[in-house]
């Protein structure tokens, strides 16, 4: 990293990857709070508004994908941050707040668009802003603050539900599981404000002054003529400004924007995330009572974020092809034996270390290494609609997975659903050993030329 800024690109990069804290907070908390805010409205035995309770904020989070691509081309990459911190803050304070399960559910879905809009534009502003030689860790970087979203939520519901008694709880505690999101999310409006804009939308509209101050602070003067002079070229090659969805479905865009749906849609039908969402069903399967089950929860959650510290300084040495082909091999293995298991009724601690190992090779293959390709394998010309359309599939995958998760398990019990699971990750292993191309270490404009042919 010589003649790189080291404080200012983790600075600013620290400052986007807020985005993702809040967006692993508020998708997870829902996992800890769901026993409590069920029995308040009144669904406990209601399959399908137990699922619409749970998935209601990724329809939202589909919205907030769909809509940034071209937001975020229009008005920039920073106000759209601001934008999304905001409705964080608005949103965690009204889920607590509304004792209407209409109104709860409308508060889950608004918060989800902020989770959509963060959830593309957190990775996107980082792999924008990164030298080439650290992007993938910078942008893993993102998803370690998931990581740390989803274990704050899951110590939080613990806490909560540890300390005070379920009846309280089921009247207050699961408010202030949700009310808890409102401080880093203030945080983060606070620091949007203060960060740069993404220099390379800089340049896609024409203001290379500003681009050019901006990559100067990144790298110095030399790298900032070095990299305008990169996407200079890269912009007169494509033709004026930026593309719409028109632009990305023509010929020389189609092959990586299904490259990356694919990936997109697969890191969710994985299945590691029901994990999360429907702990206590998993759990108490597995033969564990309340206060166990948040205990395992929490462990689960140190296993994401050691292991997501394993993607950070693998990411950039093995690469993201030879991870994504170690997620999904190593997903189906997992999935088929605790399948069998619970075919067989086993229970106990066994269980948990297969749902913590099955966490673990996700947290450092498909967790994050998704998000680095989905940044960097698309065109500076396309990237912000690009990366909203695969952000949007991801969601309508999370959608369909999470809400699918109950009905399946009622059908075809929990060993079935992982089954299924199984089957995805090795057609999975199979399509991307075949069509994912290495892409580490690579500028965004080379890698623009080897995808697109051009």
């Amino acid at each position: 990293m010589d003649g790189l800024n080291k404080k200012f690109i983790y600075f600013i990069c620290a400052v986007s990857a807020m985005g993702g804290l809040l967006f692993g907070y508020d998708w997870v908390v829902i996992g800890g709070a769901k026993i409590y805010y069920e029995q308040f409205f009144g669904i406990v035995d209601k399959s399908f508004l137990v699922g619409l309770a749970t998935s209601i904020a990724l329809a939202g989070c589909m919205i907030g994908a769909l809509t940034a691509g071209s937001a975020a081309d229009r008005y920039g990459r920073k106000p759209l941050m601001i934008l999304a911190a905001f409705i964080f803050v608005v949103s965690s304070i009204g889920t607590g707040a509304f004792n209407g399960f209409g109104a709860f559910l409308a508060a889950r879905f608004v918060g989800g668009i902020a989770i959509g809009i963060a959830s593309g534009l957190s990775p996107m502003y980082i792999a924008e802003a990164a030298p080439a030689s650290i992007r993938g860790k910078l942008v893993t970087l993102n998803q370690l603050t998931i990581v740390i979203g989803i274990l704050a939520a899951q110590i939080v519901n613990w806490r909560i539900a540890g300390t005070h008694d379920p009846s309280w709880n089921t009247q207050a505690g699961w408010r202030w599981m949700f009310w808890a999101t409102a401080f880093p999310a203030a945080l983060f409006l606070i620091l949007s404000f203060v960060i740069p804009e993404s220099p390379r939308y800089l340049a896609l509209k024409g203001d290379y002054d500003g681009a050019g101050s901006v990559l100067s602070k990144i790298g110095g003067d030399e790298y900032s003529r070095s990299e305008l002079a990169a996407i200079k070229a890269s912009k007169t090659s494509e033709g004026e400004a930026s593309g719409g969805l028109g632009t990305l479905l023509a010929r020389p865009y189609r092959k990586v924007l299904l490259l990356g749906i694919i990936v997109a849609f697969f890191q969710q039908w994985c299945g590691t995330n029901v994990i999360f969402n429907y702990a206590q069903e998993i759990f108490q399967g597995a033969g564990y009572d309340v206060d166990n089950t948040f205990i395992n929860i929490v462990i689960t959650g140190i296993a994401n974020l050691i292991f997501t510290f394993v993607a950070l300084f693998t990411v950039e040495k093995l690469g993201r092809r030879t991870l994504m082909l170690l997620g999904a091999g190593g997903l189906a293995g997992i999935y088929l034996i605790l399948g069998a298991c619970y075919f067989f009724k086993v229970s106990g601690i066994f269980m948990v270390i297969l749902c913590v190992a099955a966490i673990a090779c996700y947290a450092m293959t498909l967790g994050p290494i998704t998000w680095v390709l989905i940044s960097e394998i698309f065109p500076n010309r396309v990237r912000a609609v690009a990366v909203a359309t695969a952000t949007f599939f991801l969601w309508i995958g999370s959608f369909t997975l999470t809400l699918s998760f109950p009905l399946l398990n009622k059908a075809l019990g929990t060993s079935g659903t992982f089954w299924i699971y199984t089957a995805i990750c090795c057609a999975a292993f199979f399509f991307l050993r075949r069509s994912l191309p290495e892409t580490k270490g690579k500028s965004l404009e080379q890698l623009e030329n080897e995808l697109t042919g051009e």
